[in-house]
């Protein structure tokens, strides 16, 4: 069976769109996946399910985290060779452990953006602060801290695609997590 990780944006953060994670592993188990294992409190899992393509096991997880708490999340199901590639990709290799993974994050995307034109981002990036785009995923190096980054709030709006953000010490644990 494939192996997958499941990213759910918007999940236990500032008080909002509560999941606990035994909650999401009962519904993720409710829908045929095995293996399941969560990371945090922020709607991260690896499983392993016998849908060969990710965007229906993205609509049935979505589909089945609203019949089960009333939340629609936006969900983002990557192949475990996806994540692997990203992270093989990255751009900034000695951003990775700055500030214990935290200064580095991937934003993956729902899509690939139609155009990505640098030049707006590098005008509008905060102190220190760097953006690549790979494929699917956005790196950015935020150096001051994802709360303070000029780049951050821009994702999706500048790249006209849904989007969530995990940091390195996250992804590099979910990684882990395959195996």
């Amino acid at each position: 069976m494939p192996q997958y990780v499941v990213l759910l944006r918007g999940i236990n953060v500032g008080g909002h769109g509560k999941l606990p994670m035994a909650q999401l592993r009962g519904v993720l188990e409710g829908i045929g996946a095995t293996d399941v294992a969560t990371y945090i409190q922020s709607g991260n899992a690896v499983l392993r399910h016998g849908e060969k393509q990710p965007a229906r096991l993205q609509k049935t997880i979505a589909e089945a985290v609203k019949a089960a708490v009333g939340l629609v999340p936006e969900v983002l199901v990557l192949r475990a060779a996806d994540l692997r590639k990203a992270m093989d990709a990255n751009p900034f290799p000695d951003a990775a452990m700055e500030q214990e993974g935290k200064a580095l994050h991937l934003s993956f995307l729902a899509a690939k953006p139609k155009a990505f034109d640098p030049e707006p981002w590098e005008a509008a990036a905060g102190p220190g602060e760097a953006v690549r785009l790979i494929g699917k995923v956005l790196y950015l190096y935020a150096p001051q801290g994802l709360s303070r980054s000029k780049l951050a709030p821009k994702v999706e709006r500048w790249l006209g695609v849904p989007a969530t953000s995990r940091n390195w010490r996250t992804v590099t644990k979910l990684r882990g997590m395959l195996g």
